[in-house]
């Protein structure tokens, strides 16, 4: 097997501050989770922005450039940025970072989700919410679908080959292997190989987390790319979730993301304190299994990335 490469998703854009009080917001923040995630064994981390005011999903370059050039200063991890973007963006808008950094590693989300905020919105009262904005934006997920056409998909394939950028493909039902495979074989994947891949399992509107369904990503993923050089990772959104489809993925030869974008308990009902405490559980899962924990520049040849040297921040 590869050495295993874990990435630690360090804040994201769909938890909200009235969730957790170890939510990564400042630009300051954000670096400091993720060196410190990097610290703890992760050889990429996972990027989106927030506005330092108030915690809102932003894609502002300013914002993201000091993030960005934090992180790179004192840390040698892959840094891979999320071209999901705020609610409301254009694709032009939402790949611009990308354009602009040219980081090693981005985000390709080859499909679209039905989602709602329902649950959440049950959960909080008025006087829970820390930012105006945050029940809004609850109420806003019930009435939008998180679109991506094969126009924005072309858009931002092409510019991620212009820049040198790998697309991480992030996969969240089994149908979007098949957008992954038409985006591969007629376009070349806008990526040297191999083909990075990242199955999302256990989201609303999305493939559940059980054992049976990461089992069927994979096995759909080697039919339809067979001859193909490709490499796998999973996250697991909530807890146990996160931590169930890491163990099976370590076994079955594949690598894992951790991190608060993606889960929130480091224990059954006891939020995590950082994402460094994710990674930390993610290592020791690993080290019972023996699998090897990769170096950044160990996941930079297993996934055949341009190097640190390449990006412009």
């Amino acid at each position: 097997m590869d050495k295993l490469i874990i990435t630690a998703a360090i804040s994201g854009a769909a938890v909200l501050p009235v969730q957790t009080p170890y939510l990564p917001i400042t630009p300051k923040q954000i670096a400091d989770e993720a060196v410190r995630a990097a610290e703890a064994g992760a050889a990429s981390v996972h990027i989106h922005a927030r506005n330092p005011e108030n915690g809102e999903p932003t894609s502002d370059i300013e914002v993201f450039r000091e993030i960005l050039t934090r992180i790179k200063e004192r840390s040698d991890a892959v840094i891979g940025i999320s071209t999901a973007g705020a609610r409301g963006l254009s694709a032009e808008e939402k790949i611009k970072p990308v354009t602009v950094f040219e980081p090693e590693l981005a985000s390709y989300d080859v499909g679209s989700v039905t989602r709602t905020g329902e649950r959440l919105l049950e959960a909080y009262k008025d006087t829970d919410y820390k930012f105006p904005w945050e029940k809004e934006a609850l109420r806003l997920r019930s009435k939008d679908v998180w679109a991506n056409s094969f126009d924005d998909l072309h858009l931002f394939g092409r510019k991620m080959q212009e820049v040198g950028t790998k697309p991480e493909y992030e996969i969240f039902d089994v149908g979007w292997l098949y957008n992954a495979r038409f985006l591969w074989r007629t376009k070349a994947g806008y990526s040297k190989p191999p083909f990075w891949v990242q199955f999302v399992l256990g989201g609303f509107g999305t493939i559940g987390s059980s054992p049976e369904h990461l089992l069927h990503l994979r096995q759909t993923l080697g039919t339809l790319f067979d001859g193909e050089q490709y490499k796998w990772s999973v996250i697991g959104i909530g807890y146990p979730g996160q931590f169930y489809v890491a163990a099976q993925a370590m076994i079955m030869g594949g690598h894992v993301r951790v991190g608060i974008e993606d889960n929130l308990e480091i224990r059954r009902g006891v939020l995590t304190k950082s994402n460094a405490e994710l990674v930390e559980r993610a290592v020791r899962l690993a080290r019972e299994l023996d699998r090897e924990i990769a170096t950044p520049d160990e996941a930079r040849a297993i996934i055949g990335l341009k190097g640190k040297d390449k990006v412009k921040f």
